[in-house]
């Protein structure tokens, strides 16, 4: 079996792993601004042989390591060599923490609901497995340290301040994994090819009609049942117009209209959050809805404002990338490791970003711990429990996926004929 060394080196360094994880989770942060995690991210990764930078609107962290193996090895120019990318994403939730745990959150209302703080873990593991074996490194290592994941959404702006190009050319592939609290026995990985995760979209919408008394609708014009019209009529919208082999999803988390049982307001808001599969129907959704919640208001004779907002793309597992990927996985962990998810979920990643740009891999590992795992609380419940033991086999497999990929990629540019 290939990756001894790195799960050995992995395994060994399993404890600190773990010590930081547990950092972490007692110091979650929110949104782009994670100024202790940012910190806590740097305090291990001090020492390493790597040029790091720090995000200018963000608490991004960007680590380059460049490897010395490879046949021209370590005195080529910088950016000359194939690089990858390897995501950790950093941030927490505004959720308050409901587990026995005696590293539980010192934040009040925030916790790592969502593994996050596994992540970082791992990724830092990851790069002192690379850094220990740089000398068999054929390229360079961009490791992405990412706030904001759960919102408004980090990777866009890490990508514009040069993310992509931090080794000097752009990464040749990218990957990352995710933990999962619930759904898999404890160390399984699971994923797929093609669409893994949904767009996520956001509409708002603003009846406007014209308020008067509640006794006498006749002399007004009543915004709520025509809201509500709209509402019922964009599931219909979902079962009638779109391809159940396509599927999209409209949910209604918010409706606010009025002031009084008496009074007819002057409008209602409703507020519903998109998700869809292929931007073909993701774009599909926003035409449709803005021309049923118009047109049905027009014919009640009020008039109805959309306002579209779009959020993360589909993320799409690469054929090449995510067999690659899988193979990796079996070979390291073993076939009764993994299992092949046969459905794509309709929750959605801002990882989407960067594979749109380069071709990518996103994978997902459970760090259940609990035997009845099916019905364990999911990610995003303030009982969601992650056993951190499988930390050092994230770090292990992203080393992996890196020192294999870069063998492959320098193998290539060796032997493709010259331009």
């Amino acid at each position: 079996m290939q990756g001894v060394r790195t799960l050995d080196l992995a395994s060994t360094i399993g404890p600190d792993l773990i010590a930081l994880r547990r950092r972490l989770h007692r110091i979650p942060e929110l949104g782009m601004a994670l100024p202790l995690t940012q910190r806590a991210v740097l305090d291990a990764l001090e020492g390493l042989d790597l040029e790091i930078t720090l995000g200018e609107s963000l608490s991004s962290v960007v680590a380059v390591l460049r490897g010395r193996g490879g046949a021209t090895g370590p005195d080529d120019a910088a950016g000359s060599r194939p690089a990858v990318l390897l995501r950790g994403d950093m941030d927490a939730l505004p959720v308050t923490e409901d587990l026995p745990l005696d590293y539980v959150s010192e934040h009040v209302g925030l916790m790592h609901a969502c593994g996050h703080d596994l992540h970082v873990a791992a990724l830092v593991g990851a790069a002192r497995v690379l850094h220990e074996l740089r000398d068999e490194l054929e390229g360079d290592v961009v490791f992405m340290f990412q706030p904001g994941e759960e919102g408004p959404g980090g990777a866009k702006p890490m990508i514009d301040e040069g993310l992509l190009e931090a080794a000097g050319r752009r990464v040749d592939a990218a990957y990352a994994l995710h933990v999962y609290s619930s759904e898999q026995p404890l160390g399984t990985w699971f994923g797929r090819p093609g669409p893994l995760m949904a767009a996520a979209d956001e509409v708002k919408v603003r009846v406007v009609g014209e308020g008067g008394h509640g006794s006498q609708p006749f002399r007004a014009k009543d915004p709520i049942p025509v809201a509500c019209e709209i509402v019922v009529a964009l599931q219909t919208l979902v079962t009638r117009q779109f391809d159940v082999f396509d599927p999209v999803v409209i949910t209604v988390g918010k409706f606010v209209g009025g002031t009084k049982d008496n009074i007819i307001p002057d409008d209602a808001v409703f507020e519903a959050t998109l998700r869809s599969l292929s931007e073909e129907a993701r774009s599909d959704l926003a035409r449709k809805i803005e021309q049923l919640a118009t047109s049905l208001a027009e014919a009640h004779g009020l008039r109805a404002e959309v306002d579209y907002l779009p959020g993360y793309p589909v993320t799409m597992n690469d054929e090449g990338e995510y067999a690659f990927a899988k193979d990796t996985i079996v070979d390291l962990f073993g076939a009764d490791r993994y299992v092949h998810q046969r459905n794509p979920e309709m929750g959605a990643e801002d990882f989407s970003f960067v594979g749109q740009e380069v071709p990518s891999a996103y994978v997902n590992l459970s760090a259940c711990p609990a035997s009845d795992y099916a019905n364990a609380p999911d990610n995003h419940s303030p009982r969601a429990d992650f056993d951190d033991s499988v930390v050092p086999d994230g770090a292990a497999l992203l080393a992996e996926l890196a020192l294999r990929r870069l063998r492959q990629l320098a193998a290539a540019e060796t032997t493709s004929p010259a331009s």
